[in-house]
């Protein structure tokens, strides 16, 4: 079977991969041909993962989904958010949405922050949302060279170890995206 993630950052589809069951074909938006920026306009990580997975099954006609992530620090209010991916401006570095972030958060003893996923499946016309999330600290400097976004500066509750420091098995036991996923998988199981 075939879904198709709204998706083409390869860094993501790597992770949903590596938790989804083996006869689910997970194929990214340029694998099945589209090539498109799904905008992400709205305030909540639901309507953005709702919009880009109903304009992928609006062009398709096939099952997919997608998904938004956003790191919330309750010391910033919650942010960045729904705007993590660009926190820093529309050019989506990593390193720059990092350093305003540290910056930000200079001085500030709370450091307590979380990751969180929502995933939206449309499935023969209907969409379903899962969610997960990941409580955890932000660091006061990058350590680890693994993984993206924020992964250098977010240490997960219950470790030692920033998500760059971690490969990719052991950021599954924490992750965020896997948590959503895996209430995907049991959904996309109990269909059988």
């Amino acid at each position: 079977m075939k879904l198709i993630f709204a998706t083409n950052n390869d860094h993501k589809a790597a992770e949903i991969r590596s938790v989804i069951r083996q006869d689910l074909e997970i194929i990214t938006l340029k694998e099945a041909g589209i090539d498109q920026d799904i905008p992400e306009p709205y305030n909540t990580l639901e309507e953005n993962a709702r919009t880009k997975s109903a304009t992928v099954y609006a062009q398709t006609g096939t099952a997919c989904f997608s998904e938004d992530t956003g790191l919330e620090v309750d010391a910033l209010g919650g942010e960045p958010g729904v705007k993590s991916a660009r926190y820093a401006g529309e050019n989506r570095s990593f390193d720059d949405n990092i350093t305003k972030l540290l910056e930000k958060l200079k001085d500030k003893p709370d450091r307590k922050a979380r990751f969180r996923t929502v995933i939206s499946l449309i499935w023969e016309g209907k969409e379903y949302q899962f969610e997960g999330v990941c409580e955890g600290r932000i660091l006061e400097e990058r350590r680890g060279g693994q993984g993206f976004g924020y992964d250098p500066v977010f240490v997960p509750e219950g470790s030692g170890l920033s998500f760059a420091e971690m490969d990719m098995e052991g950021k599954n036991r924490f992750s965020h995206r896997k948590k959503a996923t895996e209430k995907l998988v049991a959904f996309l199981n109990s269909l059988d």
